[in-house]
């Protein structure tokens, strides 16, 4: 059975009310068939996108406080050593995952811990492929610590088309791998940062499935 996330509720059924009044209307008032078949179908397609993007996959990961899992769907486009200039201050590894319009867009807790930081930013909608993307598109930072890798940093990150980003992480609730943290409506992106010395286990170009999929370990 296929489960949607809750985030979605209201789009789809605003949606489907939508496509159901096209498909009737054009019954009713177009006498040209081919048109209103073009109408029907294309209204049938709008469903079909909005459905598949708030999909809800169940995944159930193999909790272990000594690996970090990829907290979205994609595909991974950067792995690198830089300066984390909001929280940490300092070097880290930065590991980006890109999602795109198909892909799931749940965001989940990339391992157990409690949420230390957790912020808002209002900012651009730049591609979220940009490089001032990290920094200057709206997002959200959060961070988790536990006892085994101590603290990594994630961010959701909007990009051209993402008008909402939702999370879920409140400093100082306790959190568990693979868990719902958030959602990403129409959007796009999240980095992850991870203490130098990180065992990285992705390679550039790697598709992750997130909840499940191992991307560094201690």
């Amino acid at each position: 059975m296929i489960r949607f996330h809750k985030e979605g509720y209201k789009i789809i059924a605003i949606t489907f009310i939508i496509v159901i009044a096209l498909i009737v209307l054009a019954e009713k008032f177009i006498d040209v068939i081919w048109i209103v078949k073009s109408i029907q179908v294309l209204a049938i397609a709008l469903l079909i996108i909005v459905l598949q993007f708030f999909r809800n996959p169940k995944r159930v990961g193999v909790l272990d406080d000594n690996t970090i899992i990829a907290p979205v769907d994609g595909k991974v486009v950067v792995i690198e050593e830089v300066e984390e200039p909001e929280y940490f201050k300092d070097k880290r590894i930065q590991v980006s995952i890109f999602m795109s319009p198909i892909n799931v867009h749940v965001t989940r807790y990339a391992m157990s811990g409690i949420i230390k930081y957790s912020k808002y930013h209002p900012g651009k909608y730049l591609v979220a492929w940009h490089p001032k993307a990290s920094t200057e598109n709206e997002r959200t930072t959060v961070v988790i610590e536990n006892r085994t890798i101590g603290e990594i940093l994630y961010r959701q990150i909007a990009g051209a088309l993402a008008k909402r980003i939702v999370n879920y992480a409140n400093e100082g609730n306790t959190v568990v791998q693979s868990t719902d943290a958030g959602f990403i409506k129409f959007g796009s992106r999240v980095d992850v940062y991870l203490p130098l010395g990180t065992n990285i286990k992705v390679n550039l170009g790697d598709k992750v499935k997130g909840g499940v999929q191992v991307i560094a370990e201690k």
